[in-house]
This record gives C-alpha cells, sequence and structure tokens, in this order.
C-alpha cells in the first residue's frame, strides 16, 4: 500500500502545476487538430494515372476527369505513379488498363488517410455509372491496391493517425520530464526521510516506477477520450489498443525512471530529457510517417520504440486488425521495457541508497 501511496503522490504532484493541463490536454488534442486538418483532404482531389488511352478504358478515365471535385495528373509508369503518391504529388493513384475491350481492371494506389477511402468511393461511383450505361457490356470491376499491391481494406478517420502518433510523442515525453521528479526527491531528501521510517527501498522503488507509470497511462486516456470526444476517433479493437498503450507506457516509464537515476541535478535531465522525446520521436515516425522512409531510414527507426508502436497502431487504426496481428510489436516493446526497468530500478536503487 505505501507504494500505491507514493505513486497517487507523485500523480497529486502533477496536477497541482496547472501547466501541465497544457502539456496534457491542450497541446497534444490541439495537434491532433493541426494535423488531421492539414492531412484530412479537401478541395480538389488530386487523381494520378497511368493508362487509359483507348476503349472502355478511355470512356472511364474522361467520366473521371469530368468530375468537378477531381484533377487528373498522368504519369508513364505504375513506378512513377507510387513514388508519386509516397510524396504527396497527388492524393492516389490510378493504374488504368491501356484499352479495357472486355474488362477493366483497376490498380488503386493510396496512402492510408481519409482522402484515399474517400476517393476509392468516387472512383466505384464512376465505375458502377460506366456500367449501367454500356447496356449489355460488360461490368467494371474496381480493384483497390497499397502501393506495396496488397488490399486497401479500410479508410481511417482523417484524426485517427495523428491521433495515435501524438499519444505516443507526449506519452514518452511527459514520462521523460517527469525524471525531473525524480531527481527532487533525491535532491531534498525525501527518499532518505521515507528510508527512515519503516519503509523498504523496493517499496520506495516500486512507487516511483508505479507513479511514471500512473502518469504515462493518464497522458494516454487524455488522448484517447479527448480524440473520440472531440475528433470521432475510433481506435480500433480495445484489446489491441490497451496492450500497445500498456507496453508502450511501460517502456516510457523504464526510460523515465533511468534518464532520473543517471543525473544529479533537474537542469541536467531536463535538456537530455526534451531531446529525447523528441528525437526519438521524430525518428519513430511519430512526426513524419514511417511510410515515406526509405528502406534503410525504416529499418533504423525501429530502434526506437515509437516506430514499433507506430506499426501496431497502423495496424490496428488503417488496416481493421485485432490483438492477434499486433502482437509481435506488443512482444517487442515489453521486451524494451523489462530492459529499461531492470536497468532502471538498479541505478535508482544504487542512487537512492548511495
Amino acid at each position: 500500500m505505501k507504494a500505491f501511496a507514493i505513486a497517487v503522490t507523485d500523480f497529486r504532484r502533477l496536477l497541482r502545476w496547472r501547466a501541465n493541463l497544457f502539456f496534457l490536454v491542450i497541446l497534444p488534442l490541439s495537434l491532433i487538430l493541426l494535423l488531421g486538418a492539414a492531412f484530412g483532404g479537401g478541395g480538389q482531389a488530386r487523381i494520378g494515372v497511368v493508362g487509359g488511352e483507348r476503349g472502355l478504358a478511355r470512356d472511364f478515365v474522361a467520366a473521371l476527369d469530368a468530375r468537378p471535385s477531381t484533377e487528373l495528373r498522368r504519369y508513364d509508369d505504375r513506378a512513377a505513379l507510387q513514388d508519386a503518391v509516397s510524396r504527396a504529388d497527388v492524393d492516389v493513384g490510378l493504374v488504368v488498363p491501356a484499352d479495357g475491350r472486355e474488362h477493366l481492371r483497376l490498380g488503386y494506389i493510396g496512402r492510408p488517410d481519409e482522402a484515399a477511402g474517400q476517393l476509392r468511393a468516387t472512383i466505384q461511383s464512376v465505375a458502377a455509372e460506366q456500367s449501367r450505361r454500356l447496356a449489355g457490356a460488360p461490368g467494371i470491376r474496381v480493384v483497390v491496391q497499397e502501393p506495396d499491391g496488397s488490399p486497401y481494406e479500410t479508410a481511417s478517420n482523417r484524426f485517427e493517425l495523428g491521433a495515435a502518433t501524438q499519444l505516443l510523442l507526449f506519452v514518452f515525453l511527459n514520462s521523460l520530464s517527469g525524471a525531473v521528479w525524480l531527481i527532487e526527491t533525491r535532491r531534498l531528501g525525501v527518499a532518505r526521510r521515507m528510508l527512515s521510517t519503516p519503509t523498504s527501498t523496493g517499496t520506495i522503488l516500486a512507487g516511483q516506477v508505479l507513479g511514471r507509470l500512473t502518469i504515462a497511462l493518464a497522458q494516454a486516456l487524455i488522448i484517447i477520450v479527448g480524440s473520440m470526444l472531440f475528433f470521432g476517433v475510433s481506435w480500433g479493437d480495445p484489446a489491441g489498443t490497451a496492450a500497445v498503450v500498456i507496453s508502450f507506457a511501460l517502456v516510457g516509464t523504464g526510460a523515465a525512471v533511468l534518464l532520473g537515476s543517471l543525473f544529479s541535478s533537474e537542469q541536467q535531465a531536463g535538456p537530455v530529457a526534451l531531446l529525447l522525446g523528441l528525437g526519438l520521436a521524430a525518428l519513430g515516425g511519430s512526426m513524419v510517417p514511417l511510410e515515406v522512409f526509405p528502406d534503410t531510414a525504416r529499418a533504423i527507426a525501429h530502434v526506437t520504440p515509437h516506430a514499433w508502436a507506430n506499426d501496431a497502431f497502423s495496424a490496428l487504426l488503417v488496416d481493421g486488425d485485432g490483438l492477434a496481428a499486433v502482437l509481435p510489436q506488443v512482444a517487442v516493446l515489453l521486451a524494451m521495457a523489462a530492459v529499461a526497468l531492470v536497468v532502471a530500478t538498479w541505478r535508482l536503487r544504487r542512487a537512492i541508497t548511495a
């Protein structure tokens, strides 16, 4: 019970400082709003097209181009089109057969955002109209694909991926920022006074770890609930989301405790916490999507917990997968957390009893 009391005290300290409300609530939700507004689509949609020069294919492309909400851009081959989609030069790409006399099979290339889902519906609508116009002609079958050729399964709310990346950014950053409280506890002699009571070192360590974990989970819960209420974000499978959030919060907790045990003053730990929190988030795809990284950079990104968690959220929110699909990422995050917590508690024990 003493460990829980220490954790509750840490959490009350968090709420006592009113400026924390800005970093815990206002800033994360504001960034989710800005990201959704910036990348959620709107205006005239840009569709890249390869092929469709003759016959039924030409008629289909012409009907699509006639839509006032679409702007078509021609590309020479599929590789150039995929590159344009990945760089956001166009919203989606459409690979159309050159002729299409008997049937029309369309390749659809899109990023995991709301625009891709909306334009898929637009293209299917045009296809259906063309099929009805051509009485007695073969129907038009639309096959939607990811850039790697896999099926494009679901479309996400435009705020979903922004909410997931900001959750990871702020959970980790605020966890690391909480390391200064561990240092303050030692510097002010609070830890020594607790040791002078019938309180074991293990209890103090457990309380400090639980305090950091409580703060990390509270930050995650604020973003999840706030994004659901204000932006209509659906977080997918509850069990899968809970597993990713808890395992990532454990990583952040271990990193915070380790950072708090390595430095002797708040002035030393503060800048390092900020640098690591923002740097690892950028490298791990919480500022720029991993999909736009080159292959080598994407591989390097997976030294961070953010990259594994972003992969898991992509599976949950974009592909509509459940807990089973994200178990590999959760396992990696738990392994990272275990290593960080073991090293951190060992270092903190030494710092407290020194």
